[in-house]
């Protein structure tokens, strides 16, 4: 994906606090920062193909807003969903969850974080491989 598909800068790779909860390339751009005083940090987030991040939960919840690529989305317990631009998912609190890039494409979104002050994401377990790989064959 050129980074021109998205209307929001790529950003830059994600500082090792992070990236050690994903798998693959995976860069930022904050268009509201956390310290905002409005509390609801936004940033664009872009996948490098094939990367993802590993299970989480938003204790607050989340919004993703699809921009550009392709790319996947799973709750725990539910089937992946497919996601292209103008696609929306709403996370609500305490949904364990992961998102990411398809195997072949580069995947941006923004991703709101709603309830902001109910504390960080909490990092789980990686995304299996083969649970990953397996959803090529899915449309």
């Amino acid at each position: 994906m050129d980074k021109q598909l998205s209307p929001f800068e790529r950003g830059d790779k994600l500082p090792e606090v992070f990236s050690v909860h994903f798998d693959g390339d995976t860069y930022l751009s904050m268009l509201v920062p956390d310290n905002s005083p409005l509390k609801v940090p936004i940033g664009n987030v872009t996948f490098a193909p094939g990367s993802k991040n590993h299970w989480h939960i938003h204790p607050g919840g989340q919004i993703l807003l699809a921009t550009a690529g392709c790319g996947w989305y799973q709750a725990e317990g539910e089937s992946p969903r497919r996601l292209k631009p103008g696609d929306v998912v709403e996370i609500l609190p305490g949904v364990k969850h992961w998102h990411g890039a398809a195997q072949n494409s580069w995947f941006s979104h923004l991703a709101i974080e709603t309830g902001a002050s109910a504390g960080p994401a909490q990092w789980l377990e990686p995304v299996p491989d083969e649970v990953y790989q397996a959803l090529e064959g899915q449309r």
